[in-house]
């Protein structure tokens, strides 16, 4: 595979499909399963989601909230998740919404992307309501160390649209303003190519239409809220028609249902990215 995360992307892409496994133990998907809602359950979901997506999946999201309201247990799980599905082979975008200025972002940056990375994922989520140019030390070391930094856009919320909607001057909304940063930064560090930096898109029928903007944004693109959301693989397909190669459909709680059986989870997993092979 290449040295970037979007060659690594392609790669998995082409080997298992585009979808990325959300592992997020929701309280009520640790009781479904027969798991108590504690260190020792989440320790048990954990084995459960690597055996499935391992062979299977080529990308996986733990969503860091779940894990961090377990305390230190948690981040310990999480941790032992993280590398052990990098170690597999599976690329980790790790949903940690992060965002701040200053130090604040250097630190969380160093946290997360990079060498010596005491958390060590291959892509992760951000604010951005603080300035793109806030985000100097997430972009930096996303850029040097092949990885990716996936900037809130278009949420999958509706309670969103009153701030990502909003005019931005210049006939631009605030996510379309977003997206042509972004491209402008994507030019600058991948002339030419897919860059690092790369939005979440929630595949909602929205306006403005976003078509043309995401493809001239060259970055990938993770689209949560597939199933107990309400978007469907059709729904994702419609909304990136313009780059359906840049796409990650992520889904979480509708896959997780298959568990905890290790072969359901996996079957589920491997049909729903077949479903996506064709449509994208």
């Amino acid at each position: 595979m290449g040295e970037s995360f979007a060659a690594w992307f392609a790669a998995v892409r082409q080997a298992y499909g585009p979808l990325v496994l959300g592992a997020d133990p929701h309280g009520q998907v640790l009781a479904d399963w027969g798991l108590s809602d504690d260190a020792d359950g989440l320790e048990r979901f954990t084995d459960i989601v690597l055996g499935a997506a391992a062979g299977t999946a080529g990308l996986i999201k733990p969503q860091s909230a779940f894990y961090e309201r377990h305390g230190w247990r948690g981040i310990r799980a999480l941790s032992r998740l993280v590398a052990a599905a990098r170690g597999e082979g599976l690329l980790v975008i790790l949903d940690v919404k992060r965002g701040d200025v200053g130090s604040t972002n250097d630190a969380y940056a160093q946290a997360y992307l990079g060498e010596g990375a005491a958390l060590r994922a291959d892509a992760i989520t951000v604010h951005p309501y603080l300035g793109l140019a806030a985000m100097g030390e997430y972009i930096t070391r996303a850029n040097q160390s092949g990885g990716c930094l996936l900037v809130v856009v278009r949420s999958s919320n509706p309670e969103g649209r009153a701030v990502q909607g909003a005019d931005a001057g210049h006939g631009q909304t605030v996510d379309q303003r977003l997206l042509a940063d972004i491209g402008a930064l994507n030019a600058r560090l991948a002339p030419g190519g897919v860059g690092p930096v790369g939005a979440v898109i929630g595949p909602a029928a929205v306006e403005p239409p976003l078509g043309a903007v995401l493809a001239a944004a060259n970055g990938l693109l993770l689209a949560p809220g597939v199933g107990a959301q309400g978007a469907s693989p059709a729904d994702v397909a419609a909304t990136f028609a313009a780059c359906p190669d840049r796409v990650m459909p992520s889904a979480s709680r509708s896959l997780l249902a298959a568990g905890p059986d290790v072969a359901a989870l996996r079957d589920a997993t491997a049909r729903l990215n077949e479903e996506f092979r064709a449509l994208l």
